[in-house]
This record gives C-alpha cells, sequence and structure tokens, in this order.
C-alpha cells in the first residue's frame, strides 16, 4: 500500500537535526507497524499533488501550525481536495490540522477554542469501538499541540473518541476517512521542545501542566496500528460495529 503524505507544515529548522520533518516523523512511525507501506510526500503549501487521485492507494494530512481559518490559498486548494477525495471514496487520515480541514471540507466548523491550548499528552475517553481497532483499548493518551478545534461535525461523522476539553477528538466518516486531533507521530522529546520554544505565547500554567504530563503513557503506536487496520479494511468490515 502506498500513502500520500499531504505535508502541511515543516518542523523549524533548529529541530529538525534532532526530531526530524513531519513525513519523516510518520515514515518512521508507520514503518514500525507495518514495513510494507511506501509513501510519497507532497508539500501541499507548494501547491504539490499527485498528477491523479489514484497515484497513491490512500493519502494522510499532516499537522500545521496554521489554522484552517487563515485564509490562504493553500488551505483552499487543500479543502477542495480533500471534498475530491471524499467524493471518490480514498482513504484518508487527517493529523490535528488534518483533522480540522476535513471537518471544515465537509461542512464542519472549526474556530480558536476559548478552553485554550491543549498541549502535552491528551486523554481520552473511547466512545465506539469498530473491528480495526485493535487491540482494544477504553482510553486514548496521544499528545497534542493546538488551539482550533472542531466544533461542528462534518456530515455523516462518527465520534470514536472525546475528552472534556475536546469533544470530537477521533472522527469516522462513512468508511473511508479517520481522523484525530492528536499526534501520534510527536515524541515526547519534540514535544517538549516544541512547549519551551512557545513560552512566550502560552500561559506559563498551561507549559507546566503539559511537561509535567508528559510523564504520561502515549499510545501512539496502537492509534497507528488502528490506522494501517483501518485503511486495509474493506468497505463492509469498516462499517460494522460490534
Amino acid at each position: 500500500m502506498k500513502i500520500g503524505i499531504l505535508q502541511c507544515d515543516h518542523v523549524l529548522e533548529k529541530f529538525q537535526p534532532e526530531h526530524k520533518n513531519y513525513p519523516e516523523m510518520f515514515i518512521n512511525l508507520f514503518s514500525k507497524v507495518d514495513p510494507t507501506l511506501s509513501f510519497e510526500v507532497f508539500d501541499v503549501q507548494l501547491g504539490e499533488y499527485p498528477t491523479h487521485i489514484d497515484h497513491c492507494d490512500a493519502y494522510l494530512i499532516t499537522g500545521s501550525r496554521h489554522g484552517v481559518n487563515d485564509g490562504h490559498d493553500w488551505i483552499d486548494t487543500l479543502i477542495d481536495w480533500i471534498r475530491v477525495l471524499h467524493q471518490q471514496r480514498k482513504k484518508l487520515l487527517g493529523i490535528c490540522f488534518g483533522h480540522q480541514a476535513v471537518a471544515t471540507a465537509l461542512g464542519g466548523q472549526v474556530i480558536k477554542s476559548p478552553k485554550g491550548w491543549g498541549i502535552g499528552v491528551s486523554k481520552n475517553r473511547i466512545d465506539e469501538s469498530r473491528p480495526w481497532m485493535t487491540p482494544e483499548k477504553d482510553r486514548l493518551n496521544l499528545i497534542v499541540s493546538h488551539q482550533d478545534q472542531v466544533i461542528k461535525l462534518p456530515e455523516g461523522a462518527q465520534v470514536l473518541a472525546s475528552s472534556d476539553f475536546c469533544p470530537y477528538y477521533m472522527l469516522q466518516i462513512d468508511n473511508h476517512i479517520l481522523t484525530v486531533q492528536g499526534h501520534p507521530e510527536f515524541s515526547k522529546a519534540y514535544s517538549h521542545d516544541l512547549m519551551e520554544n512557545r513560552r512566550e505565547i502560552i500561559p506559563l500554567q498551561c507549559i507546566m501542566e503539559g511537561l509535567a504530563s508528559l510523564n504520561s503513557e502515549v499510545d501512539d503506536i496502537e492509534v497507528v496500528t488502528w490506522m494501517v487496520n483501518f485503511l486495509r479494511h474493506d468497505d463492509a468490515d469498516v462499517t460494522s460495529g460490534h
């Protein structure tokens, strides 16, 4: 299976020697789960897209420091592309900004949350289980880094995981789209450096709580296993619950 990574941002250059760039983070993590996967990267900020939608078997939209409501032309183009992917029922994963972009493209709403920043390790409950969600869990811990949140669901979305802070944390749309607010690709070390780098824009109490939360276990491998299972499942299997 070939996954097209639609890259929506770059890791700051000063962090890349230690933490790599976003595509490498995803490739390294997904390859741990399934080394047979292949990848191709498209920098959508530069207008890079496959020449044909079937060039890849599935697509993944990365996170970004930008918000879906920032008004950049490249975001408008990405939104249009998401709608085409949905119409063609191509398998699609959305991570953080990607999660929000999918929601926006398909009729949902995203705003800068009045609850403030979500940083560090987020703790969520599993609201709906699916056959591809193995190993089975009733909680989901992932690193987060966001201000924006989905506040209105896109059409046909099912909430698979949530928290009081982020009610629409993981969504499934029909049998071909899976999105999550968290960052399975982020290491704790990168999350730490990102928080330290943003001390001037994030309240101190939030920073301290975020740094302390990094002592919690994270379910990065489990979530990526779910994602690979989701991409490989037939339509009939994905839509049936248990």
